[in-house]
């Protein structure tokens, strides 16, 4: 039953991420193992693109392979290899395991193949289970022949996104199809919210339309434009990228349109500006509501008429460039208080594009922290770094004002305030909710995430939902406070709610709990 299910979801019209998803689900009830893992090779690092049995921040990580030496000896060879429960290598899901949240891996079978797409490394599969003796020789060989099945699935999904770039009949680069799954790599989050933008942006891309993308102040603006410009037909030409608000008023012309030698005391050569440096490329006006009125008089002619003119000359310059701006301002205020000007906003605005602030996004805050906690463990020389329970609560009910920046500072500030209190470098460290200094003014649920089931009925405020959906929050707040009462012990929370251990799982799953 198990390899009929395989071969199913290899035939049937599923998104990448599912298809991978349920094949490490299958795998490990195939394997009777604790954790399943298919990691994806990025230059040095490792990626974890499907998981199963570790926790959700697993997904955000990046694991150097010269810094795991399992996924190292794994990477090294074209068979199967086995780690005997005695062995000494540290192992990279220390702590992550969502059965034994925080706790370092006992005495563990552990396993892994390297995965190969035609004929270039392209990962590997790994599999951890708690009781010693599980992988013998018959699961090393089976795991030679499932790996065929995972490489297949993989190559599915890469026809399929090789037949979404012809539908979109765009002139292709050779290198487009690389740099169309580094932009999806690049971008971390599996909320509706995310993928909602990111399947919006795929779409304007492939436009020559000027995008203007609206969003609060950290949320990655910057990210989400260089997105763009990498599935755009001109992603084999520059990318230009202008922060408008670092501009001063005195140089902000000469910047965006250059100038011959001569124009203004210090001008000893002609210099050409960053509209030229970006010809036949994309210019990126960071900040773009910060611009002088001046510039943006001549900003507008540009976008008009495809023509600059250096400052000091009187011969006009043709040049092809796509504009991409982003602001954190209201501009239709800005144009109403007479800071921006209305014709400019009209031609910068062609397509809006609103990006959703971090406490829209649910649980990407997770993945996002998982993503800075594995820099900050490498980066300070831990063994293994992760979030205690009530630390990963805390991350979902704050607003995150500053977004996705604040969210590293805070990752790195509570990490190192670990250190300096004295924690181990050689232990498993789990950041608790206090070191992560997060305000109290700060805090409100996040999608995602609800109030504890004893509060819903106390805020009288508090629209009416529908049925389906006010259950579920309740059900939702009901495990995250047995997982915060339990230490984040899967088994000891469903005691607590009376539900059977399997239940819970499968229930935190399907509410995105898990």
């Amino acid at each position: 039953m198990i390899e009929v299910a395989l071969l199913a979801d290899l035939v049937a019209d599923l998104p990448s991420a599912v298809r991978l998803q349920r094949l490490v689900g299958v795998l490990r009830e195939r394997f009777l193992c604790g954790a399943v893992a298919i990691l994806r090779l990025e230059e040095n690092c490792l990626r974890p693109v499907a998981v199963d049995g570790l926790v959700l921040e697993a997904l955000g990580r990046r694991f150097v392979v010269a810094q795991h030496p399992r996924l190292a000896a794994i990477l090294s060879r074209r068979d199967p290899t086995r780690f005997e429960p005695g062995s000494e290598l540290p192992d990279p899901y220390d702590g992550l395991l969502d059965s034994q949240v925080g706790e370092p891996l006992p005495v563990h079978d552990c396993m892994g193949v390297s995965l190969y797409i035609e004929g270039v490394q392209w990962g590997v599969l790994t599999m951890d289970a708690l009781k010693a003796g599980t992988f013998d020789d018959d699961a090393i060989y089976s795991l030679k022949h499932y790996a065929l099945v995972v490489e297949a699935a993989i190559r599915v999904t890469r026809l399929e996104q090789e037949l979404l770039s012809l539908r979109l009949s765009r002139e292709a680069h050779p290198s487009d199809t690389t740099s169309v799954v580094e932009a999806e790599e690049e971008i971390i989050g599996q909320s509706q919210a995310l993928q909602g933008l990111l399947h919006e942006l795929s779409v304007v891309a492939d436009s020559e339309l000027p995008v203007l993308l609206l969003g609060e102040t950290g949320v990655g603006k910057e990210l989400f434009a260089r997105r763009v410009h990498i599935l755009s037909r001109r992603a084999a030409q520059p990318m230009v990228h202008v922060n408008c608000a670092a501009l001063p008023e005195s140089l902000a012309e000469s910047e965006l349109f250059g100038h011959v030698k001569g124009a203004f005391s210090g001008a000893a050569n002609d210099r050409p500006g960053r509209f030229e440096a970006a010809d036949g490329g994309t210019l990126f006006l960071d900040e773009v509501g910060e611009l002088p009125l001046a510039v943006q008089a001549k900003l507008l002619r540009a976008l008009q008429n495809g023509e600059i003119q250096r400052l000091g000359s009187d011969r006009p310059r043709r040049v092809n460039v796509r504009i991409i701006a982003a602001t954190n301002r209201n501009l239709h205020d800005s144009v109403r208080d007479g800071d921006f000007r209305a014709d400019l906003y009209h031609r910068l605005s062609v397509y809006p594009v609103p990006i959703p602030p971090l406490r829209e996004r649910g649980n990407d805050v997770l993945l996002l922290a998982g993503r800075f906690l594995e820099l900050n463990r490498a980066r300070l020389g831990m063994r293994s770094l992760r979030l205690s329970p009530a630390a990963e609560t805390a991350l979902c009910r704050y607003s995150w004002p500053g977004n996705v920046r604040e969210l590293e500072h805070v990752i790195s500030r509570a990490a190192l305030k670990a250190v300096s209190r004295g924690a181990a470098r050689t232990e498993i460290i789990s950041l608790g909710a206090e070191l992560l200094d997060l305000e109290e003014g700060g805090a409100s649920p996040a999608v995602g995430t609800a109030p504890l089931p004893d509060k819903i009925a106390a805020v009288e405020s508090q629209e009416v939902l529908p049925l389906r959906e006010a259950v579920e929050r309740s059900q939702r707040g009901a495990i995250q406070q047995a997982l915060a009462a339990c230490q984040g012990n899967w088994a000891a929370a469903a005691r607590l709610l009376n539900v059977d251990a399997s239940n819970l799982h499968k229930l935190a799953q399907r509410l995105g709990v898990k």
